[in-house]
């Protein structure tokens, strides 16, 4: 490998390829050309969808507004960013994919390989007024080498280039010559630079660094559901958003019918998260939390923690399915329907029949109501047919719209409202006992009645977890729409009923599920990917294992590491691949005025490197550090507002740190974020999270004792 100086005058340094020669010329100033075309070409392809004049292509105004939508996401998808690489990597084939050999056509070997074996890896497609590619697609059949390819399995690729930017400039280059068995395997100092790579902003996109590990996940087909586990630092919230691009590129029509939903744990996640799919050219998906899926009522209130493990278990889908189910009575009176100067009786018996039978096919609740009046219907039809009458389906209709047989359907089969079924379950003791018997015991149902039953659905004081019942509830009365595509991050603090409530967005598409279980921090986090695929109703997903990290340094996760056998025994360690072991300290503090003076003093250091620092503080303790910042003059953001090169330091509660990250972290006082917490073992999965935010370095503050279990 070679990298070239930044300085394009300088000598290259770089091999040629095995496959042919360089030109004479600086090869750093001609992949700059390349990068200058492709950027015009670019501008060329937006202009041209700019002046698309659709007036004389659209039969109506309808077609004329979804034709400028489309037009509209078209031009937004070739925007060029200008600090973002247009290409961040070139494929030299020793035989151009898909077509003979060089000297198969009778061409020398390096003629075929110059004009057909060089492609540049950027993040979206951009071809010349010929329509021939200048750059392919990341997620291109083609490009995958760049991720896989190796010394022991070249995929008949001759050269891999990797390119190194400064800002949107490209300033050097490293070459790998996979087929030359003389050349030694190494590894890249481009990719560790941009692992590396300071941070500040949203999340960004690891398209120039996925792993082949990544990469099999990434290209897995959209019929399967699959379940990543992977420790922090493993890229495993990245595999999944650059899983979705990549289903969109090679399922786009369909997942455009059936659309693609990303799911956070909370509103500060999914802003980190939500520039890397524009980035990629990825506008159409949508993103949310559970609580916004399960959005029916207004949240007001909030359950303790024993509470809420009832009504998270899945046990709670019986409950409500026997309680909806016990409003439907058996007739007892026979339906009879007048038509003209003719009367049509239907005896109770044949009407609780056909009840029984709607029961027996436990279709959901709405759609068994509305097919009841067409069976009565049918019954009367079968009557007249025997009378030598010749009804057809407009009599049919007819008489299930007769006032006599809407009055039977509503007497047998009454209309539910899914939040008033949940507000009787939870007001009336004898309901709730009469359907949970068998399934809760008494203490559990003791456990979620409220002390002050509410007056009406409107006026009660709603928590997350009542809210993910009424969505159940919902569903067993009309079934949930469904989505082709569904990711779930952080998903190890769901319950079981947040599991079923996710799993109705895909019923008939698939999922892929992200999480650690050694960092889930509610009371009723998953136990193992296996249970929580069943109550997905995915229970035939693949479970990936992520090791590799690639953003924690080696000295801050085999720190945090020393927590794993009490918070996930059993679970393989993160492994960090960072050859840069990263900067890392612990300082005790004699009181509280120093230690909080030693954090500050912490964040002042750290702030003079590059890039984003994080002050991690229990929930409890976040007030107190606020103003110590203010005294000290340094701003500081809240989770989720955007950094900026003039305000780098987040301020974080421990209960939102899942998910981010930051250049630098100050972690204070580790023991108060294990005490804010129900109980041990939570708080140190907190303490385990706060622990691994850091990309290049953690300094832990305490006065406190630090918790036994770090040693």
């Amino acid at each position: 490998m070679s990298t070239p100086s930044a300085d394009p005058t300088s000598a290259p340094g770089a091999a040629p390829s095995s496959a042919g020669a360089e030109p004479p010329d600086n090869p750093l100033l001609r992949e700059r050309a390349h990068l200058a075309s492709s950027r015009s070409a670019l501008r060329a392809m937006r202009e041209d969808a700019e002046s698309l004049n659709i007036r004389d292509v659209t039969a109506n105004w309808v077609n004329a507004e979804v034709l400028a939508r489309q037009i509209g996401e078209r031009i937004k998808s070739l925007a060029d960013l200008s600090d973002t690489p247009l290409f961040f990597g070139r494929l030299d084939y020793l035989h151009a994919p898909g077509a003979p050999a060089a000297h198969e056509r009778g061409a020398a070997p390096e003629q075929g390989w110059e004009t057909d074996g060089r492609f540049y890896i950027g993040r979206r497609h951009v071809h010349d007024a010929d329509g021939d590619p200048m750059v392919v697609d990341w997620r291109a059949p083609v490009s995958q080498p760049f991720y896989r390819a190796s010394k022991k399995d070249p995929m008949d690729v001759g050269l891999r280039r990797r390119f190194g930017y400064t800002g949107g400039d490209l300033t050097a280059y490293e070459d790998e010559h996979l087929s030359d068995p003389a050349e030694a395997a190494t590894t890249s100092k481009l990719l560790q630079r941009e692992i590396e790579r300071p941070r500040v902003g949203p999340m960004r996109d690891i398209v120039a660094t996925i792993q082949p590990e990544q990469d099999e996940i990434v290209r897995g087909d959209l019929s399967g559901t699959v379940c990543v586990q992977g420790g922090p630092g493993t890229g495993k919230t990245a595999v999944g958003l650059h899983r979705v691009a990549y289903l969109l590129y090679a399922h786009r029509e369909r997942l455009a019918r059936t659309g693609t939903l990303v799911i956070g744990p909370n509103r500060s996640f999914l802003h980190y998260i939500e520039q890397v799919l524009p980035a990629l050219g990825e506008l159409a998906v949508q993103q949310a939390t559970v609580d916004d899926l399960v959005g029916h009522v207004e949240v007001r209130g909030r359950d303790d923690a024993a509470a809420a493990i009832v009504k998270g278990d899945a046990r709670m889908a019986e409950v409500l399915r026997r309680a909806l189910r016990s409003h439907v009575t058996m007739p007892t009176e026979p339906v009879v329907v007048v038509r003209g100067s003719r009367r049509w009786r239907v005896p109770a018996y044949e009407l609780e029949v056909l009840v029984r039978e709607l029961l027996d096919r436990d279709i959901r609740y709405g759609a068994a109501r509305d097919a009841l009046p067409q069976r009565i219907a049918h019954a009367v039809l079968v009557q007249m047919e025997r009378s030598g009458e010749a009804p057809d389906d407009r009599v049919q209709d007819a008489v299930a719209r007769n006032t006599a047989v809407k009055a039977a359907v509503k007497a047998v089969w009454p209309p539910v409202d899914p939040a008033k079924l949940v507000l009787r379950l939870l007001g009336d003791a004898d309901f709730l006992a009469a359907h949970a018997e068998g399934l809760l015991t008494e203490d559990e149902q003791k456990t979620i009645l409220w002390e002050r039953p509410a007056r009406s659905a409107k006026s009660a004081k709603w928590s997350s977890a009542d809210a993910v019942l009424i969505d159940e509830a919902t569903d067993l009365v009309l079934r949930t729409h469904s989505l082709g595509h569904v990711v779930l991050d952080e998903a190890q603090d769901l319950s079981p009923m947040q599991y079923r409530a996710v799993g109705r967005r895909c019923t008939t598409g698939s999922a892929t599920v992200l999480g650690d279980l050694a960092q889930g921090t509610t009371p009723w986090a998953t136990r193992s990917w296996a249970e929580a695929l069943g109550h997905l109703g995915k229970a035939d997903g693949v479970v990936e294992e992520l090791t590799a990290g690639f953003r924690v340094p080696t000295d801050v996760i085999t720190y945090a590491s020393r927590l794993l056998p009490y918070i996930a025994p059993g679970l393989a360690p993160v492994a960090s691949v960072r050859e840069n072991p990263g900067f890392f300290d612990v300082r005790a503090t004699a009181d509280d005025a120093a230690g909080d003076a030693e954090v500050v003093a912490a964040c002042e250091e750290l702030l003079r490197n590059e890039g984003s620092t994080g002050l991690i503080a229990a929930d409890a303790r976040v007030p107190a550090l606020a103003e110590a910042l203010d005294a000290a003059g340094i701003g500081y953001l809240a989770p989720g507002e955007e950094t900026t090169r003039e305000t780098r330091l987040t301020l974080v509660p421990a209960s939102l740190a899942k998910g981010l990250e930051y250049d630098y972290v100050v972690l204070d006082e580790p023991q108060a974020v294990v005490d804010g917490e129900p109980d041990e073992r939570t708080g140190l999965r907190r303490l385990y999270v706060a622990l691994t935010r850091a990309v290049s370095g953690l300094i832990v503050t305490h006065t406190a004792p630090l918790p036994p279990q770090l040693g």
